[in-house]
């Protein structure tokens, strides 16, 4: 699997499914599900038919049971959220995903415990984490796995990301609150042609 393009992560309140659906439909190369309370099963369930239509890995964020619990296609850890040496052993051949901040040797041990993808960030200002640290540009030179930029990513600044060798732009506000999402998403899409 090829882990490049836009990684969409779900936002909070109403109109979810609808919203993701138009985002596959303008060209998502991963979904995250992401939830700030605890997470529904049966959304997580439902967004994940919706990738299977569309041919799209299914991430779930800092929940591995659920994961593991809905046939997810991975999970995506913080520092705070498992050893990632576990959650490897339990996701035979699925994706497992590490926050890495803006810190290169948790990257170099997200990567010795066999993760997929490494994510730096906050790459730019977030108004989603507004307090978080702030990663340099230069994480994103050389890695032996995908590395993914996250936190304040638009259309406008995601060029600057990709042309550091950011594999993945994160995205949760400019694709989301778009007027039209499945053309931001295709717009996204056109940056990694």
């Amino acid at each position: 699997m090829k882990l490049r393009g836009l990684y969409a992560i779900t936002p909070e309140g109403p109109g979810l499914l609808d919203k993701v659906q138009r985002a596959l439909e303008g060209g998502v190369a991963l979904l995250q599900y992401r939830r700030k309370r605890e997470a529904s099963r049966d959304e997580a369930q439902a967004l994940l038919a919706l990738c299977r239509r569309h041919g799209v890995p299914f991430i779930v964020n800092d929940d591995l049971a659920l994961a593991v619990e809905i046939g997810a296609d991975g999970v995506h850890l913080g520092r705070d959220d498992g050893e990632l040496a576990a959650a490897r052993a339990k996701l035979k051949g699925k994706l497992l995903g590490a926050s890495c901040y803006d810190r290169p040797e948790l990257a170099r041990a997200a990567i010795a415990a066999g993760v997929d993808y490494v994510a730096f960030g906050s790459v730019f200002a977030s108004p989603t984490k507004p307090g978080a640290v702030r990663a340099p540009l230069s994480l994103f030179e050389d890695s032996p796995v995908p590395r993914c930029a996250i936190g304040g990513i638009t259309l406008d600044n995601a060029p600057r990301a990709i042309a550091a060798g950011a594999d993945m732009v994160a995205v949760i506000s400019d694709l989301f609150d778009a007027p039209d999402i499945a053309g931001r998403a295709a717009a996204y899409r056109e940056l990694f042609q």
